[in-house]
């Protein structure tokens, strides 16, 4: 069989899209009832795939659910999408619901199949002009649930916070819970103080992003001031700099916060050092000498 871009992963089979199919009962269908992940791969090489494993698990774990596969049983699943364009960028979408039983009911069933659907298509990564000049974002209030940190398919309220920026002329929504800034609609959160780097602390209010983790391990290693502290709205707004972190994003520096402003009205020096560390890491990775 040609494979093409669209060819996925659907319950143990290798098929075309267009032959996939799912019972119209799958609570995955009907309730938002399932998690997913999304993996970068850079030249055939799948991101921090352990972590993001861990991360699905935990997800699952979250919605009295166990993973369906092994971590090798994964891999093996992951590469052979991957490996249908070597050598290439792309983005794996992975995701598990509960399943389909006969009926529609919201009491979680005793017994069910979940439904495995994974995909690869080409990576769609910030380009350098973006990367270079940052982008505009705008604080609203979280009116997200309270398990931030598992990563469900049930995205509608992010789909909304994400919308309603991208109409005020923004690329992303900062949200807002309890006067603290938690996360992107679609990111992690960090701010620039006084030349130290600050993110929020991991907690049921935001994912735990696999980018945002390694963004403070580079930090570590090159030793960087950093904490994990919460951001009051009074800090977001006297920040000197803005980041935003996502395995699509990257690292991306916000120059316009509400209209104002941020530093200089350009990405800021340690954005820039990061993005530098950032970007070797991703070619370390492409060239097989990073394995992590």
């Amino acid at each position: 069989m040609t494979t093409t871009p669209s060819d996925i992963y659907l319950n143990g089979q290798f098929l075309p899209l267009e032959e996939a199919k799912i019972s119209v009962l799958d609570r995955g269908f009907l309730f938002g009832d399932g998690v997913y992940e999304v993996i970068p791969c850079y030249a055939g090489r799948l991101f921090r795939l352990e972590h993001h494993l861990q991360r699905l698990d935990n997800s699952l774990r979250a919605i009295q659910m166990t993973s369906p596969k092994s971590p090798e049983e994964w891999r093996e699943i992951l590469s052979r999408l991957v490996n249908q364009h070597p050598g290439t960028d792309q983005s794996i979408y992975l995701q598990i619901t509960r399943g389909a039983t006969g009926k529609r009911d919201h009491a979680i069933p005793k017994h069910i199949t979940p439904t495995l659907f994974a995909m690869s298509q080409p990576a769609r990564y910030p380009d350098a002009a973006t990367l270079a000049t940052g982008i505009k974002a705008i604080t609203l209030e979280d009116n997200r649930w309270q398990r931030c940190d598992i990563k469900a398919i049930t995205l509608l309220a992010n789909v909304l916070l994400r919308s309603e920026a991208m109409d005020q002329g923004a690329a992303e929504a900062i949200l807002i819970r309890d006067n603290q800034a938690m996360e992107g609609a679609t990111s992690n959160l960090f701010i620039v103080q006084g030349g130290v780097i600050i993110t929020p602390p991991k907690s049921d209010h935001l994912l735990p992003g696999i980018t945002r983790d390694l963004v403070l391990e580079l930090a570590i290693q090159h030793g960087m001031a950093y904490q994990e502290t919460p951001i009051s709205v009074a800090a977001l707004q006297a920040a000197e700099e803005i980041w935003l972190t996502s395995s699509t994003k990257e690292v991306m520096a916000v120059v316009d916060l509400d209209g104002q402003r941020v530093g200089n009205g350009q990405p800021g020096p340690i954005y820039s050092q990061m993005a530098n560390y950032y970007r070797d890491y991703k070619a370390r990775l492409q060239a097989g000498i990073e394995t992590t």
